[in-house]
C-alpha cells in the first residue's frame, strides 16, 4: 500500500487534472509550484512511473534557449557561420542614418506629427542636397577651350577606366595664379556637362579630432558614388585650395590630420573602388570610381608622392590674352561694352588676374550706392531701412549705373594704386623691426 505510485494517486486528487482535458496543459514552472516536493517529471497523468514525452516538448525546448518569435523571422536568423545575421549587418555597415525612422508614410502619422513638419528629421532635406547644381549660374559665360578639354577628358577617362587598357590617374590637379578663375571655370564646365559634384574646401581638411578630415573625404567620395549609382547622374569630388589645407609653407607645423588627408587621397588614387568609412570589409561592397578634381595655387608645397603622375594629372591654368578678353567681354556684355573697349581695358592693365576685371565693375557701383544711401535718409536711417523694415515694405529702388570705359579705367587706376601701396609699405617690418636679425 505504501508503494502506491504518485501517478496512480493523481487520479484521486484535483491538483493533478487528467491529460484528456485540453485546458490542463500545465507548464513546467506551474507543475514545480504545485508539487514542490517532487521532481517535475513525476507530475504525470500516466499510470506508469517512467517518464513519457509530452506534446509540448518543442515548446519546452524553445523556452530553455529563449522563446523564438517566428521560424521565418529575420530578427533571429543566422548566417552561414552561425552568427546573428542582423548583428553582422550592423557590424559591417557603419549606418548612422536616422532619416528613415519617422517619415510620413513609413510609420503611423500619429507619431510623425505636423507641428514641425511631416518629417521628424529637420535636416533631412539638407543631407539630400550635398551635391551642387549651380542653378545660380545664369547667363552666357565663356569657357576656355583648353580648360574644357582637360576637365572633360579627365572625367570621361575615369568613367571609362574599366574599358581602357591604360593607367588612369584619379586626381586632376588644376593649379595656377590667384584669381585666374580656376574654380569658376570648373563650375561652368560642370553645369555644361550636367555633372553634380560634391564640393569640399581647404577649411574642412583640419579638425580638432584626429582622423576626422580623412573620414570626411571618404564619406564625401562615397556620397558622390551613391549619386552615380542611385540617381544615374555624373558626379565627382572637388576639393578647392588643396595646397592651402595640406601644403607645407616654410616652418608651418605638420599635423596628424595633414598626414591622414594626404594618405587618404593616395589610398583613393590607388584603390578607387574600395573605400571604407570604418565598417567591416565586405567583398560585395564595391564603390563606383569617382574622379577627383583639386584646385590650388602651388602644388610644389604638397607631398611629392601624392602628386606623382600615376595618381594626379597636373594642369597649369594661365589664361592667355584671348581667353581673358573673351571672359571679360562676357562679363561686361550686359553693360553694352564692345569687344574693342574690353580689349583696351585688358591692354591698359596687363598682367592682372581675372578677378581684377570683376573688381573694376564692382568699384564703379560705389558712387551710385552712396547716392542711394543719401536718398533713403542718410547713414542714420540705414539700420531701420535695411534690417528693421516691415515685411511688406520694400526698399527704395536702386538704379545700377552703366559702366563706361573711362569710369572703368579710373577704377582700375585706383585698384592698382592700392596694390602698389600694400607691396611697398610692408608695415609689418616697421612694427616688428626689433625681431629682425
Amino acid at each position: 500500500m505504501a508503494t502506491t505510485s504518485l501517478a496512480a494517486a493523481s487520479h484521486r486528487h484535483i491538483l493533478f487534472p487528467s491529460r484528456s482535458n485540453p485546458n490542463s496543459n500545465l507548464r513546467t514552472p506551474n507543475r514545480g509550484r504545485l508539487c514542490p516536493t517532487f521532481p517535475p517529471i513525476l507530475c504525470s497523468s500516466s499510470s506508469s512511473a517512467s517518464p513519457q514525452p509530452t506534446a509540448g516538448g518543442d515548446e519546452e525546448e524553445e523556452a530553455g534557449r529563449g522563446r523564438r518569435l517566428s521560424k521565418q523571422s529575420s530578427w533571429e536568423a543566422t548566417d552561414a557561420e552561425g552568427d546573428d545575421y542582423l548583428y553582422r549587418l550592423g557590424k559591417e555597415a557603419d549606418n548612422m542614418n536616422i532619416a528613415v525612422g519617422a517619415r510620413s508614410g513609413i510609420i503611423d502619422d500619429l507619431f510623425v506629427g505636423k507641428f514641425l513638419g511631416r518629417d521628424s528629421d529637420i535636416v533631412f532635406d539638407y543631407r539630400q542636397k550635398v551635391t551642387r547644381k549651380f542653378e545660380y549660374l545664369q547667363g552666357d559665360y565663356y569657357i576656355a577651350p583648353s580648360f574644357l578639354d582637360k576637365v572633360a577628358c579627365h572625367i570621361v577617362k575615369n568613367y571609362l577606366a574599366n574599358n581602357l587598357n591604360i593607367k588612369v590617374p584619379l586626381i586632376l590637379g588644376v593649379w595656377g595664379g590667384k584669381g585666374q578663375g580656376k574654380t569658376f571655370q570648373t563650375e561652368l564646365i560642370f553645369k555644361a556637362m550636367g555633372v553634380e559634384p560634391v564640393i569640399m574646401s581647404a577649411g574642412e581638411l583640419e579638425s580638432e579630432r584626429a582622423g576626422e578630415p580623412g573620414r570626411l573625404i571618404r564619406d564625401r567620395y562615397r556620397t558622390a558614388s551613391q549619386v552615380i549609382q542611385n540617381q544615374g547622374k555624373m558626379s565627382c569630388l572637388m576639393i578647392n585650395d588643396l595646397d592651402a589645407g595640406v601644403g607645407r609653407f616654410g616652418n608651418t607645423q605638420m599635423t596628424v590630420n595633414n598626414q591622414i588627408v594626404v594618405g587618404t587621397l593616395m589610398n583613393l588614387a590607388d584603390n578607387p573602388t574600395r573605400v571604407s568609412i570604418g565598417q567591416k570589409w565586405r567583398e560585395s561592397d564595391i564603390t563606383h570610381r569617382v574622379p577627383i578634381i583639386a584646385t590650388g595655387n602651388d602644388f610644389s608645397t604638397l607631398y611629392a608622392p601624392l602628386i606623382r603622375d600615376g595618381r594626379m594629372e597636373k594642369f597649369y591654368w594661365q589664361p592667355d590674352r584671348e581667353d581673358i578678353i573673351n571672359i571679360v567681354h562676357r562679363m561686361y556684355m550686359k553693360d553694352g561694352l564692345s569687344f574693342e573697349e574690353v580689349s583696351r581695358i585688358v591692354d591698359t592693365f596687363p598682367n592682372q588676374a581675372l578677378d581684377f576685371y570683376g573688381a573694376l565693375r564692382s568699384r564703379t557701383y560705389d558712387q551710385a550706392i552712396l547716392q542711394w544711401v543719401n536718398d533713403i535718409g542718410g547713414y542714420e536711417q540705414l539700420g531701420e531701412k535695411l534690417l528693421k523694415k516691415k515685411k511688406r515694405e520694400k526698399l527704395p529702388t536702386f538704379i545700377p549705373p552703366k559702366p563706361t570705359l573711362d569710369a572703368l579705367i579710373e577704377s582700375g587706376d585706383s585698384l592698382v594704386k592700392e596694390q602698389e601701396l600694400i607691396m611697398n609699405s610692408k608695415l609689418s617690418k616697421e612694427y616688428m623691426k626689433n625681431l629682425e636679425g
